[in-house]
């Protein structure tokens, strides 16, 4: 599975993956998590492409996930590496075993670093959904209760752990 990152230069490469960290202490700076079909080919492609421009090293999934598959190695080192973890919560967020099982290794990486931060985005949802107080996102949950039933209760913590951040509220306006 390739993962891409861009460094400051126009050349894009895959992430080499090593057991030691750069010499500014992060592999990557930026973690972007994000449910592909929703938001890949517009808000995230902005967003990756304007930090990438301001010269952060980004890590974005180049491709698809496959169904069922846990975190790898390469993933949960990019995750480990990075300092700032941007979660975008969109409609579909929550249906994605796989976003999940990244947010939650986020979350259990910022509590035990000082130096990492989550700065969630609310894409076209409410705070409110991700915190599972509204149908939304517990009708997602509630989905993977059968199949991941001891994984739900981490990730609804994480989920609400994580809307209690002040974040960005983007409003589908179109």
């Amino acid at each position: 599975m390739k993962r891409k990152w861009d460094s400051p230069g126009p050349s894009t490469v895959s992430a080499s993956v090593d057991d030691g960290d750069s010499s500014s202490g992060a592999e990557f700076e930026v973690f972007l998590n994000f449910r592909g079909p929703d938001t890949r080919l517009n808000f995230t492609d902005c967003l990756y492409h304007a930090l990438v421009k301001a010269g952060v090293r980004v890590f974005k999934d180049d491709e698809d996930i496959r169904q069922g598959e846990k975190i790898g190695d390469e993933l949960s080192h990019a995750i480990k590496s990075s300092k700032i973890y941007v979660p975008i919560f969109s409609r579909d967020y929550a249906s994605s075993r796989w976003c999940l099982r990244e947010l939650t290794h986020m979350v259990d990486c910022s509590s035990k670093a000082k130096d990492k931060m989550i700065l969630p985005i609310f894409y076209d949802v409410d705070p409110e959904d991700v915190k599972l107080r509204t149908q939304l996102y517990r009708d997602a949950l509630g989905k993977h209760e059968e199949k991941f039933g001891h994984d739900v209760p981490r990730w609804k913590e994480a989920l609400t752990e994580v809307a209690k951040i002040s974040g960005s509220d983007l409003k589908n306006k179109g």
